[in-house]
């Protein structure tokens, strides 16, 4: 077990914990820090086994949310349900891998898009999450670290899906729990910043491995930034100045705002919505 990679989990755990906007917790997740580190340390090589696992990150936050929220499971429950899925996951794709590369990321890449696409016809009202009372910052920090070093542990038993494995997944679910499927939308849409790391990776791991990590954290800025784009160029559209009765492009004003000038209200709570959606 390295004691770097037990850091490095809790750190990001840490700092997740945190962070009050979803949003931004989601962002902090999905940085390929663990990664990183399992791939430093192991030296297993990217195939289509790990973009996959890439998907089975995703199913366990969606087990997770789906045990908690409409089950009313326990948390640390449905987290151990969430676990078993990916371990499930795991244990399968070990027996065939490994995987072709190419083929399994067009493979990926449709799927996410269809998700995305569906994402919110699937949506739906969520019962209200329990209310949480967690432990001041400081009592949080030894249990994050027990519960990284068990992470760490179990995660080094898997081989080459060591690199996707959940290390601080596992803690981020029950400390995101209150707003667990906010989150795990969110995490939809920054998962394929993930498979851009392990992409850019890929490519380049027959080099040096301090090339092969540049070139996957490329990857991952490069998909990153595209995910972004999109809203980028929507926000200088949120405020306009108004013109009589209508706006500047001859809309009706948005209510709520003064001097002319519109004030987007906040979106209404109608549950599942696309990653990022509740904050634009």
């Amino acid at each position: 077990m390295s004691w770097t990679t037990v850091l490095l989990v809790a750190a990001v755990v840490w700092s997740v914990s945190l962070i009050r906007s979803v949003r931004w917790r989601a962002f902090v997740y999905s940085l390929p820090l663990p990664m990183t580190v399992a791939l430093a340390g192991t030296g297993f090589p990217v195939d289509g086994t790990q973009v996959l696992g890439v998907v089975a990150l995703n199913l366990f936050f969606l087990t997770v949310t789906v045990a908690y929220h409409r089950f009313k499971v326990p948390i640390l429950l449905a987290d151990l349900l969430g676990l078993a899925v990916y371990l499930g996951l795991s244990a399968a794709l070990l027996q065939v891998a490994p995987l072709p590369f190419v083929p399994v990321l067009v493979g990926v890449l449709g799927l996410w898009s269809v998700v995305m696409l569906l994402l919110p016809r699937w949506a739906g009202p969520l019962p209200p999450a329990p209310q949480r009372h967690p432990l001041p910052a400081l009592l949080r920090l030894p249990v994050i670290l027990a519960g990284s070093t068990v992470a760490v542990l179990l995660g080094q038993q898997l081989r080459g899906m060591v690199v996707t494995f959940p290390y601080s997944g596992v803690l981020v679910a029950i400390e995101s729990r209150r707003d667990l499927a906010e989150f795990s939308r969110h995490f939809v849409g920054n998962s394929l910043a993930l498979v851009g790391f392990l992409a850019g990776y890929h490519w380049l791991e027959s080099g040096p491995l301090p090339v092969a990590l540049a070139g996957g954290w490329a990857g991952w800025a490069v998909t990153a930034l595209l995910l972004r784009l999109p809203r980028m160029l929507r926000l200088p559209r949120r405020f306009h100045t108004g013109r009589g009765r209508g706006g500047a492009d001859g809309s009706a004003p948005e209510p709520g705002g003064a001097d002319g000038v519109s004030v987007p209200g906040p979106a209404p709570a109608t549950g599942w919505q696309l990653p990022g959606a509740a904050d634009r």
